[in-house]
C-alpha cells in the first residue's frame, strides 16, 4: 500500500473519525458527554491492556532483541527534551520554567498515540514488535526528570522548591506507569493458557475501547482551542513542527537499533508525541509556577491530532524507506 493510500486509509479510520466527531460535537454545542468515570475507566483499560500484551511478548523475547531498542529509547528520552528546551529558549518566547515544562511534556510519551500507532501498523501489514509497551514505560520518566533539572536554571523564586521527591514519586507511582509496568509484570508472569482466557477482553475489545477514548479526547481537545490564544504563534509553530523533528529522531533510533518497519514507525510516533497525563501530574508538584495549561493545550489540541491524522502515517512512510 502506497504512502498516500495509507494516509487516506488512516484519515478514514474509526479512530481518527471518532476524534473528529468529538470535536464536532463540541463545535455544535451538543449535550454529548463522556462521563469522567467512564473516561477514567477507558484509560485504565487501555494502559493495562497495553501492559499485558507487552509483558507477554517481553517474556518470549531474547535480551539481545530488546536491549538496543531500550537504549535507543532512553537516549530519546534525554535528547528530545534538551532539543525542545533549546528551541523554545532560542528566541526568548518562553521563560526558563515554561520552556522546561514544555520540554518535559514533549520528551515524554502519549500512551494513546502509541496505541493508535500500533493499530495503524497492524492495518498496514507491518506489525511492530510485541515488546514495544516496555519502551512506553522506559520513555515515560526520563524527560520529566530532564525538565526538572532544566528548570533549576531559573532565577530564585521563579520555580517550585522542594518538590523533587514528591514529583519523582508521582512519576513512578502515577497511574500510567503503575498500569503499564504492572500489566507487563502480570503478562510476563502469567501462563499462556491463563492469559488466553482474558485475551478476548483485553485484545479483542481493545480497538473499540480506543475509539470511545478518542471520542472523548476529541471533545477535550476542542474545548481547549480557545486557550491557544494565550500561547500565540510560537506555541502553534512549536507544537506542529517539533514533532516532525522528534519523530524523525525516533525513526532513526529505531532503525539504528535494528527494529522492524512497524517498530520503527511506532517508536517515531512515540517520540513525536507529548505526555498529557504523567508530565502534568509530576510538574504541577515540582513546578507550580509553570504554565501547565499552555503545555496541555499544545499537547492535546495541536500535537495529538496532528500525530493521529498525519504524523503516524508519515513516520511509517519514513520507516518503510529507511528500515
Amino acid at each position: 500500500m502506497h504512502a498516500a493510500e495509507l494516509l487516506t486509509t488512516n484519515l478514514l479510520s474509526p479512530i481518527v473519525l471518532a476524534f473528529l466527531l468529538g470535536a464536532i460535537a463540541v463545535g455544535l454545542r451538543s449535550d454529548l458527554r463522556v462521563p469522567a468515570d467512564v473516561g477514567s475507566m477507558l484509560s485504565i483499560y487501555l494502559l493495562l491492556a497495553i501492559g499485558l500484551k507487552g509483558g507477554s511478548a517481553l517474556r518470549d523475547a531474547e535480551l539481545g532483541e530488546v536491549l538496543a531498542p531500550i537504549v535507543a529509547t532512553l537516549a530519546l528520552g534525554l535528547v528530545v527534551p534538551l532539543l525542545a528546551y533549546g528551541i523554545l529558549r532560542a528566541r526568548g518566547a518562553f521563560s526558563v520554567v515554561d520552556a522546561a515544562a514544555m520540554a518535559a511534556h514533549y520528551g515524554s510519551v502519549s500512551a494513546v498515540t502509541f496505541a493508535a500507532g500500533m493499530v495503524f501498523v497492524e492495518e498496514a501489514g507491518t506489525p511492530a514488535e510485541g515488546f514495544l509497551p516496555a519502551l512506553v514505560a522506559v520513555l515515560e520518566g526520563p524527560a520529566i526528570v530532564v525538565g526538572l533539572l532544566l528548570a533549576r536554571r531559573a532565577p530564585a523564586g521563579a520555580k517550585g522548591e522542594g518538590g523533587w521527591s514528591a514529583a519523582l514519586a508521582e512519576i513512578f507511582a502515577g497511574r500510567s506507569v503503575v498500569l503499564l509496568v504492572g500489566g507487563m509484570a502480570i503478562g510476563a508472569a502469567s501462563l499462556p493458557a491463563n492469559l488466553a482466557r482474558v485475551e478476548p477482553f483485553f485484545v479483542g475489545l481493545f480497538p473499540g475501547a480506543l475509539v470511545l477514548f478518542l471520542l472523548d479526547m476529541g471533545m477535550v481537545a476542542a474545548r481547549r482551542v480557545p486557550d491557544l490564544r494565550a500561547g500565540g504563534l510560537p506555541l502553534l509553530a512549536f507544537a506542529l513542527l517539533f514533532p516532525l523533528l522528534s519523530g524523525t529522531l525516533g525513526v532513526l533510533g529505531g532503525v539504528a537499533s535494528g527494529m522492524s518497519v512497524g517498530g520503527v514507525a511506532v517508536l517515531g510516533a512515540m517520540s513525536a508525541s507529548a505526555s498529557y497525563i504523567a508530565a502534568p501530574a509530576a510538574l504541577r508538584i515540582a513546578l507550580p509556577e509553570a504554565n501547565l495549561g499552555c503545555c496541555l493545550t499544545a499537547a492535546i489540541t495541536i500535537t495529538f491530532p496532528f500525530n493521529l491524522a498525519v504524523g503516524i502515517p508519515l513516520f511509517h512512510a519514513l520507516a518503510v524507506r529507511l528500515a
